[in-house]
């Protein structure tokens, strides 16, 4: 499998390389020590002595005689403290040797395994094939244990030198590793500071965002949801702002009524009490609507199967009775339906026909149609008014905001609810202008049961 120079960058991938490297460099270590330890062969091929006596004997027997090899073994018996013996393919000595003297027997009574002499000797064995006559010989060396393990202290050295050189490497890789981790997550931890006292700066990030491991992606996924709670922090602060305009507005006439009321004749009361109500009511309404659009970010609870196309016929009946010079044209199937909220749903899309009857012509219809494509419910309604300057579309269904060019009484927060909504429903709400007049709102929403 190829692995792109992305992959190669990846955490999992230095991680799992840097694993490996120790398993390897341990497990080849385990094995050097292992051979260097135990095994016969490796310590015939470096005692001092024996590496080449198997070869130098055999060319002296077979080309000088018995005589000379005998010589060769007590030269290495006297440079080197071996004892040799030489036997051939049906086990018969050679020649006479340099063995030791057996240790004398400890005069004990009785047998006992632990009471036999410990040979002071290692005893080695070596099968050498002749190059020139192919007869092989078996040579048996015995190595005092003595000079054996004064051997052993000086041949070791190497391995415990390259022991202590892996365990350096692995140190600088793991120091690598770790700070290739930890500086990330220190700056991911100081982002995350930041952002819980609202002083996150989506710049703090960028050098870390460029990565292209996993870390790099977190970088980036997080500057991406402190982007998104900046801003909806700041439309919080804004929609406070707004909040506290709006309210501001009818308090301050309820005031001055009260003040022109204590002042006032019996009769002149009389004729402020509509004026009085009428503020309280529009005052009860944006509070109501203020409610709503605050309820649609708590839990709604489970949700339930909707049919379209009966809710949609109240919302008409109801629409009807507060204009019932208008016509609402309902083309929307028999069998229509989602899973979802049916209260949010319905005030969604109430504000949406309250709305366009506040801008749609008496004897033009007001058009509503639905239809789905197996996996989302496509909804359009249409009236035939003026329709929005294309300047403030963007801005149509935020909080409080009204277009400029349109006198309407409402509050700014209808459009904004059914926005909100359909969100809740993982659907998106769009807003336009009619190629042909007048004014669109288009709801797409999944028919499956959303995820809140």
């Amino acid at each position: 499998m190829r692995l792109n120079r992305k992959t190669m960058r990846s955490l999992f991938w230095r991680i799992l390389a840097a694993f490996w490297l120790a398993l390897l460099l341990v497990a080849g270590l385990s094995i050097l020590l292992g051979r260097a330890l135990n095994q016969d062969t490796w310590v015939i091929a470096r005692y001092p002595g024996l590496h080449d006596l198997a070869k130098q004997w055999t060319v002296l027997y077979e080309n000088q005689g018995p005589a000379a090899a005998q010589q060769l073994l007590e030269q290495r018996r006297h440079d080197f403290d071996l004892s040799v013996q030489v036997l051939d393919e049906t086990g018969q000595r050679l020649v006479d040797g340099t063995y030791l003297p057996r240790p004398p027997k400890r005069p004990e009574a009785g047998f006992n395994p632990q009471n036999l002499p410990r040979f002071p000797w290692r005893q080695l064995s070596q099968e050498y094939t002749s190059a020139q006559t192919d007869h092989t010989y078996l040579f048996i060396y015995r190595i005092p244990h003595g000079a054996l393990e004064a051997w052993h202290r000086g041949s070791l050295l190497w391995p415990l030198s390259a022991l202590g050189i892996a365990l350096v490497v692995l140190t600088i890789f793991s120091l690598l590793l770790t700070l290739s981790i930890t500086r990330p997550l220190n700056r991911l931890r100081r982002a995350v500071h930041d952002l819980g006292q609202t002083a996150y700066q989506q710049d703090s990030l960028a050098l870390l965002a460029r990565r292209g491991d996993e870390l790099g992606v977190l970088a980036r996924d997080f500057n991406r949801m402190g982007a998104r709670l900046q801003r909806l922090i700041s439309s919080q602060r804004q929609l406070l702002r707004d909040v506290s305009h709006e309210l501001r507005s009818p308090l301050a006439r309820l005031r001055i009524a009260l003040a022109l009321a204590e002042r006032a004749t019996p009769e002149q009361r009389a004729n402020m009490w509509p004026r009085l109500e009428q503020e309280c009511d529009r005052l009860e309404a944006l509070i109501a609507e203020i409610l709503a659009l605050a309820r649609l970010d708590a839990d709604p609870g489970p949700a339930s199967k909707i049919a379209l196309l009966p809710m949609l016929e109240r919302l008409r009946e109801d629409a009807q009775l507060l204009a019932p010079e208008q016509h609402i044209q309902l083309r929307v199937p028999e069998d229509l339906a989602l899973d979802g909220w049916p209260d949010m749903l319905e005030r969604a899309l109430d504000n949406l026909l309250r709305n366009a009857l506040r801008f749609n012509p008496p004897g033009k219809p007001l058009e509503v149609e639905a239809d789905s494509d197996g996996h989302l419910l496509h909804l359009r309604v249409r009236d035939h008014g003026p329709g929005a300057d294309a300047a403030h579309l963007g801005q149509l269904g935020e909080p409080f905001y009204r277009a400029p060019n349109q006198d309407s009484p409402g509050h700014g927060l209808g459009l904004a609810i059914a926005r909100r909504a359909v969100e809740r429903h993982a659907g998106r709400l769009r807003l336009s202008n009619h190629p042909e007049g007048g004014f669109v709102a288009s709801i797409e929403v999944p028919l499956t049961r959303p995820h809140v």
